[in-house]
């Protein structure tokens, strides 16, 4: 234990947070029973009224918790502790928004049911229960009488799932800290994000073939879905060609008549867009077995130049780079229907960080060579924070403490609110080899791994702030 440590400060430490652990528990579980899906702009509730319920739910509690705490103007949460500058002070921010809810639950997405170790629920693990360990981290961190010579400002965010609006309304009226952490992607330390981009593909249903009838699938840019349905014109013996098409592909496939129309379903593995190898995209899935029974036009265009890929290898943009690795492209979102005669499907890239946005439209743009047209949407640039920095090298000090096992810096493709800050960086909350539920059915977080993350991170707050 080096000289900044005594090992009655780490007892005192140690006691508030098995102290503080039932109400932290307590309040994770009434965080997750409120939904905060977000929805139709109102007056008051940029985000909905589900997101506009759930963060003045947090405002509240962090007053009760003693934090200085103050919604702003329904965009964001804020909850200080301790004095000093607010650009100085060591700026926790993390999101209570969520991801919808999406196919394959077993348990109820709202119920925080607790099984064993295990609290299931929406936000669990995303971003919900990180947030509350490091919210009762800092208070533990007091609690135990350890004065803090910097302040912690908490900025809870309320569309990161979908945007950062929140983010750059909190900017336009409070103070951001210039220093940070996000606790919103992995351990050890995430010092790069990948830059990132949405990209539309579009084209025209063809006449000629098989047609397809409607294809309407994905609710989240940034989620990879686990199921697809699509309706195309046929009868009894198309439906057979389907299923056989699914059996020769591998993949899981359903057809049903309705008259003179073929419903098909196909199931794969929802997940990250950021981690599309993990998955199995069913709107690939669902391109793929079109184009096998005879669909033309666009969506044979869709399944040969994207299809089951995820690194954009067949689209020319598939590169890398030793920093932050590989680029990474999942189909997220699709619409396709007789009625318009064109079909659209929306791209989620994540770019490593010496590459540039322009150089990769224009290398997707040219592979195309007009057989589908292509539209940047949107896009964010890449986030780094050197390795050598003091907040990293003690933040990894933090995680080795706690976890006795070795840290290092690394990249990710997902983006954080860590971004939002000069020097911020993704800090937790999950642990190396643990499962990634993220977006997954059947969210939940292992509570002893949520306690690990409170004694983390109130090694990190006392290491940067005390």
């Amino acid at each position: 234990m080096d000289k900044e440590w005594n090992r009655d400060m780490e007892d005192r430490l140690e006691s508030s947070l098995r102290d503080l652990l039932p109400r932290a528990e307590e309040t994770l579980a009434a965080w997750v029973r409120q939904r905060s899906v977000q929805g139709k702009a109102e007056d008051g509730a940029p985000f909905g009224t589900d997101v506009k319920k759930m963060l003045e739910m947090c405002v509240n509690d962090c007053e009760k918790l003693g934090f200085r705490a103050k919604n702003v103007a329904g965009y964001a949460g804020l909850a200080d502790l301790g004095e000093g500058s607010d650009e100085e002070a060591l700026g926790i921010l993390g999101h209570l928004d969520v991801v919808p809810v999406g196919e394959g639950w077993t348990m109820d997405p709202w119920g925080a049911q607790r099984i064993g170790d295990r609290m299931y629920g929406r936000g669990t693990s995303d971003d919900k229960g990180p947030m509350v360990a490091a919210l009762f981290a800092a208070l533990a961190v007091q609690k135990a009488g350890i004065s803090l010579k910097r302040k912690v400002r908490f900025v809870f965010g309320c569309d990161e799932e979908t945007g950062m609006d929140s983010i750059e309304a909190f900017k336009q009226r409070e103070t951001m800290p210039r220093s940070g952490f996000s606790p919103d992607a992995d351990y050890p330390v995430i010092n790069i994000e990948k830059g990132g981009c949405h990209v539309a593909l579009s084209g025209k249903l063809s006449s000629q073939g098989v047609q397809l009838l409607s294809f309407h699938t994905g609710h989240a840019a940034n989620v990879i879905p686990g199921k697809a349905e699509a309706d195309v014109r046929g009868g009894a013996a198309l439906a057979a060609r389907v299923l056989e098409a699914g059996k020769k592909l591998g993949f899981e496939t359903e057809a049903s008549v309705d008259g003179d129309r073929v419903h098909i379903l196909t199931r794969g593995v929802q997940g990250h867009a950021a981690i599309g190898e993990n998955c199995k995209n069913a709107i690939g899935q669902m391109l793929l077995i079109l184009r096998e029974i005879g669909v033309q036009g666009a969506v044979a265009e869709l399944a040969e130049w994207v299809g089951m890929t995820y690194h954009g290898e067949r689209l020319g943009i598939a590169v890398s780079d030793a920093l932050s690795g590989p680029l990474t492209c999942s189909m997220d979102i699709i619409d396709g229907d007789e009625s318009t005669g064109e079909i659209r499907a929306l791209l989620d890239i994540r770019y490593p960080l010496l590459m540039s946005v322009d150089g990769m439209m224009k290398a997707l743009t040219m592979t195309l060579d007009g057989r589908l047209k292509a539209e940047l949407l949107s896009s964010r640039t890449p986030h780094f924070v050197s390795a050598e920095s003091r907040l990293v090298r003690e933040l990894l000090y933090s995680y080795e403490k706690g976890t006795g096992q070795k840290g290092k810096a690394m990249a990710i493709g997902g983006g954080t609110y860590a971004r939002a800050m000069e020097e911020g960086v993704a800090f937790g909350a999950l642990f190396p080899g643990d499962e990634e539920m993220a977006h997954q059915p059947d969210e939940y977080i292992d509570m002893n791994r949520f306690y690990q993350n409170m004694r983390i991170f109130a090694y990190a707050i006392v290491r940067l702030c005390a």
